[in-house]
């Protein structure tokens, strides 16, 4: 992600899991219900066995009852016990999957200039790992600190009932024990926060190294690979360790001073038992509620860091879910024309993306493309040409000038309209995980299985999609594995085939993966979907682009020729070298 200065965590940033927490009232007070009887019955034990060694063991024949009484105790604790887990990690769940679904809704959202500028692998991490964190704190620590937290006020009011004056002993140990809790516990929260960074760092590695396995393969980089992984899993490793140990110091102080208060306890009320001012099932009550108060604070210096990490998690989260798209519709969209006609105009257009704010990638641009022309673009990689796509869809909006489609600003209209006019092919065809079936209904999902076939034919893919072993159900594998490049690219083709509404069809480099024979096939099916609409294609081979209507040269982000194919070659500038590097080149 884009550097920040680093945010103050506190437990106030689980503000927004508890803003998805109270949307299920049923199951918070389910689950509140159950801690309190749980909690009761917990506070309950001790005083049972009090009965029993003091009325029990003086009474032979009435012993039977008191441990009746324990028994429906601990069966009543178990019973809430379940409960409580049932609604809790319900809750957990439900929270998580809330979300989760909300990130990945605002992400989507967003512009393509945002994911140039943050890294996917991490907002993955984030939606994965931090959510699995904040699952983990709503489904199990929130439940075990609210439930000590209830614990330790139950028996701590039994504690002064019993013994009046050994419970005050015990609340002035306290402070001797909250305050070093407090300050070891900002520690751990900035080394928390941290820990997730570097975890983060670990996703980024895996995702990138694995989505790039054939370059890894290639180049023989399996080994410098690992030892990148490796270093950054040690890092974590390392991390972790400091967060472990200042874990373990808390927990340690936090149980040894309870315990060493409750033994000082122990001592002086052995000396009442023995005066006669004390009897001993109070004090085996007294003992046993003091090490359930001391238990419950020791797990409390666990939960605490465990909402620290909650927190930190939540708060990088919820940054995502506060991010606002950079392309929005206007409050009130103009609508484009329907049908449309394709009209497309470039009006005196300055662009730089932002990652390169210092590069012009067009320059005070015009151009006006025709209804039903065939436009081709050429030129040399980086003169610009595949951000005439870019801004054609408003994935950017220009410093200066304007875009329009059929004579309305493309900023005037919804983003979600103006795509909808627009059919692509891009170059780095994207398969996704998914059927054939679902991959090709992207193009209109609502296309009939006769239409679905009609385009797989147009695009030459019919015959390699029925070879499939279950047709167009076909799982196609991550990024379309199962597939060549020349099916994918056929693929994509015929995705964009079922868009046969839109008036404006952008193909870059489309039939680039493609053998000759499949080329053939696949421009002939082109030509006549061209006929229909306007179309603007991005050629580097220049034999696809022979027929266009008109051909524009880019170079440096401006127009520097244009023409039919004869007239620029016979121009001899730079589309004549261009076409003698490959004619002649073929020819030879």
């Amino acid at each position: 992600m884009k550097a920040d200065p680093p945010p103050k965590r506190s437990l106030s940033n689980l503000k927004m899991v508890w803003q998805r927490l109270i949307a299920y009232p049923g199951h918070l007070v389910g689950a509140g219900i159950a801690l309190l009887i749980a909690a009761a019955a917990t506070s309950g034990i001790p005083y049972a066995f009090k009965l029993i060694v003091d009325r029990g063991f003086s009474d032979s024949g009435d012993i039977d009852r008191w441990f009746q009484y324990l028994m429906v105790l601990v069966i009543v604790l178990a019973l809430a016990t379940a409960l409580r887990f049932y609604f809790v990690s319900w809750l957990g769940e439900r929270v998580v999957a809330d979300i989760r679904k909300d990130v990945h809704r605002n992400l989507l959202r967003l512009s393509p200039g945002y994911f140039e500028e943050n890294r996917p692998a991490e907002i993955t991490s984030r939606i994965t790992v931090d959510t699995t964190v904040i699952q983990q704190v709503v489904g199990t620590s929130i439940s075990v600190a609210l439930r000590n937290i209830v614990v330790a006020v139950a028996c701590t009011i039994m504690l002064f009932l019993l013994a009046p004056n050994l419970a005050v002993m015990i609340l002035i140990g306290i402070p001797f024990v909250v305050l070093p809790m407090t300050l070891l516990g900002r520690r751990i929260r900035a080394v928390s926060v941290s820990s997730q960074d570097r975890i983060a760092d670990v996703g980024t590695i895996t995702g990138e190294v694995l989505g790039a396995m054939k370059i890894v393969l290639s180049f023989g980089q399996q080994a410098r690979e690992a030892d990148r992984f490796a270093d950054a899993t040690e890092t974590v490793f390392t991390v972790a360790k400091r967060r472990i140990r200042l874990r373990a110091l808390m927990t340690a102080f936090a149980i040894a001073m309870m315990f060493i208060a409750i033994t000082g306890i122990i001592w002086s009320g052995a000396h009442d038992v023995s005066s006669g001012t004390m009897t001993p099932g109070s004090l085996a009550a007294f003992v046993i509620y003091g090490m359930l108060v001391a238990g419950a604070f020791g797990a409390l210096s666990e939960t605490y860091g465990d909402l620290l990490r909650a927190a930190g998690a939540s708060e990088r989260l919820a940054q995502l879910m506060a991010e606002k798209p950079a392309i929005e519709a206007p409050a009130r969209p103009l609508p484009l024309p329907d049908p449309g006609e394709g009209r497309l105009a470039f009006e005196n257009v300055t662009f730089r993306y932002p990652t390169r704010q210092g590069e012009k990638a067009l320059a005070d641009f015009n151009l006006e493309v025709r209804p039903n022309e065939m436009l081709a673009v050429v030129g040399p990689s980086g003169a610009g040409k595949t951000t005439l796509f870019q801004l054609a869809q408003r994935f950017y909006d220009p410093q200066e000038g304007r875009v329009l489609l059929d004579g309305v600003d493309v900023r005037d209209a919804d983003p979600d309209d103006l795509r909808r006019h627009i059919a692509m092919v891009p170059q780095e065809v994207m398969i996704f995980a998914a059927s054939a079936r679902d991959n090709l209904r992207y193009g209109r999902w609502d296309a009939s299985e006769e239409e679905i076939w009609e385009a797989a034919r147009a695009a030459n893919a019919e015959e390699f999609l029925r070879a499939l072993p279950e047709g167009l159900d076909t799982f196609l594998g991550e990024g379309g594995a199962r597939l060549s490049g020349g099916q994918r690219q056929r693929l994509a083709i015929a995705r964009a085939l079922l868009r046969k509404d839109a008036p404006l069809l952008l193909l870059d480099e489309a039939t680039s993966a493609l053998d000759a024979e499949s080329e053939a096939k696949v421009q002939s099916a082109l030509d006549n979907l061209m006929g229909q609409r306007t179309t603007i294609v991005i050629a580097h081979r220049l034999a696809t682009v022979r027929a266009a209507d008109r051909i524009i040269v880019l170079d440096d982000g401006r127009i520097v020729e244009q023409g039919s194919h004869d007239e620029l070659t016979a121009a001899g500038g730079l589309y004549g070298r261009l076409a003698a590097l490959q004619f002649d080149g073929v020819a030879a």
